[in-house]
């Protein structure tokens, strides 16, 4: 209970001396804590902008020397299937040529 005492007065006290001192560099503080956590942000976020590039590029080099990394079936599978689709434009516009050849002749 003694304890608890002193550590209720000893804070009271304590604010009572740091209020003013706070309120009166408050207008330094306040814009240096903010400089300060967006530098910070900076630091971190351009820090997890290249650990992301970092395994981006290592990624794309698995993939590349076919050691077949997580998600390059997906990536096989998707090239497959726009080239599929490619193919059958290509054909479809063949098609249509032809059609279009055939009726300016006859």
């Amino acid at each position: 209970m003694v304890l608890s005492g002193l550590t209720l007065a000893a804070t009271v006290i304590g604010l009572a001396i740091v209020t003013p001192l706070l309120v009166i560099f408050s207008p330094v503080l306040v814009p240096a804590v903010i400089t300060l956590g967006l530098i910070l942000g900076g630091f971190l976020a351009s820090g997890g902008f290249g650990v992301t590039a970092s395994f981006v590029f290592y990624w794309m080099y698995r993939y590349v020397t076919g050691k077949h990394p997580i998600g390059a079936t997906k990536i096989d599978y998707a090239r497959d299937k726009i080239a599929h689709v490619a193919n059958d434009v290509k054909e479809k516009a063949e098609q249509l040529g032809h059609q279009a050849q055939q009726q300016i002749k006859g």
